[in-house]
Formats: C-alpha cells, structure tokens, sequence
C-alpha cells in the first residue's frame, strides 16, 4: 500500500460551546517536509501554573475522578505546544518555506486537569495572542495521520469506548509525539549550544517517527509502505 501521511497540531478543545471546536493556528495548504520543520524545545515554553490555587488544585481533582471512572487511563509525559515562527517566499499561506515549533514538556494528567476540564474557560488568559491566552493550559502537541490508499481511499478508526477522549468517534489514526521516546523525562538545563541543538533534533524527528509509529501501531501499515511524510498545521 502507497500512502500518505499528513502532521497536524491541534488547539483547545471546546466542548459544549457554540463556537468553532479548533482553532486553524498555522495553514501550510502545500505541505511542508520534515526537512522544513524543526522544534525549539525550551523550559520557558511549559505550562504556567495559574495563580488561582483552587482552579489549579482542581487539576488532580478532575484527574482522580477520570481513573476512578476509568482504570485504563494513565498519565505520561508530553509536548507542550507553546506557539511557532515561520519564514515564507514571498505572499501567502502557500509560500512558507520552514516552521519552527515552540515546545515545552508537560502530561497527561495536566491536559485533563486543564484543557478537559468543565472549567477550561477559566484558564484562559483575555488576550488575543494564543500563546498568551493559554498560558495556563497543558495544550499538548498532537499529531494525526491522513492515510490514503492507492486507489484514493481514505483510512479512518472508530475509537473505543474505553478512552478519555471523544468515545466511539470516527478519527484519522494519530496520538502525541513522546518525549521518552527520545530519552526525554524531564528538563535538563545547562547544555551546551551543540547539545541543544541535537536536542532540538530528535524532537523535531520525533515529531514525524511518532506519526509513523501511529499509523503502523493503529491500522498495521508498515513505515516502508508509506510513500511521503507532508506536515500540514
């Protein structure tokens, strides 16, 4: 099977509001590379806790009721998506030539205890810069694959019942990047530029592997069947 796979990152989710459920942050309608996509992963791109301790004592809260509900669940550590820059050739979407994504680390438990929170709206900074705005929320990277087949299929999965997210929907096949994949746990201050930037490295071929690993894990399409990796945000 020829296929493609196409990267995605996603916003907020918005349940039960009346407004759009994502947020479009970036359009790259071309497709990028991997050559043409890198990370800039830092410690000044986490969460900032919120100064309201309540709402933030609501996070283990919130946690401890989705595991008592469901056992299956459990945390682990992620990219936190804390914003971009982009170059582009010229004028409009279609010219960008490379993006750079703004990474810190937070997890699971954090991106229910936030971002899936009944109260999410009260994290929110009032501002018009995204990044400002959810200062207080795990906003996890994601990614997403669009699989099409040689005779112009698209594959999709119903999810099951069983998981914290969107139950018995139909989704293309995708996850998160992981920081342990690539010997992340933590923040480690005090690299060398170099150091940093192999860092930055492997998270930004972390980002595609991981889709990979998706495909292949979710619907047995081998690495070596897939034709091209494209990164559409």
């Amino acid at each position: 099977m020829d296929s493609q796979v196409v990267a995605t990152t996603h916003s907020a989710v918005e349940d039960g509001d009346a407004s759009p459920p994502y947020k479009l942050l970036l359009s790259c309608p071309l497709g990028l590379s991997p050559s043409q996509v890198s990370a800039d992963f830092n410690v000044s791109y986490d969460r900032i806790p919120h100064p309201d301790i309540d709402l933030e004592n609501s996070i283990s809260e919130i946690w401890d009721q989705r595991i008592q509900r469901n056992a299956s669940l459990y945390n682990g550590t992620k990219f936190r998506y804390a914003g971009y820059i982009t170059d582009k050739e010229g004028s409009g979407f279609d010219k960008i030539s490379w993006v750079s994504l703004h990474l810190g680390l937070t997890d699971y438990r954090t991106f229910v205890g936030t971002n899936l929170n009944p109260l999410w709206e009260t994290f929110l900074v009032p501002s018009k810069e995204d990044t400002i705005c959810c200062q207080h929320t795990s906003s996890p990277l994601g990614n997403g694959a669009i699989v099409e087949t040689l005779d112009k299929k698209i594959l999709v999965l119903r999810r099951s019942n069983n998981v914290g997210e969107f139950p018995g929907h139909f989704v293309f096949p995708g996850g998160h990047p992981e920081p342990q994949e690539i010997g992340i746990v933590c923040h480690q201050p005090g690299k060398s530029l170099r150091e940093s930037e192999m860092l930055n490295k492997r998270v930004s071929e972390e980002m595609f592997d991981s889709i990979v690993r998706e495909v292949n894990e979710e619907i047995g399409v081998p690495g070596s069947s897939l034709a091209r990796l494209t990164y559409l945000a």
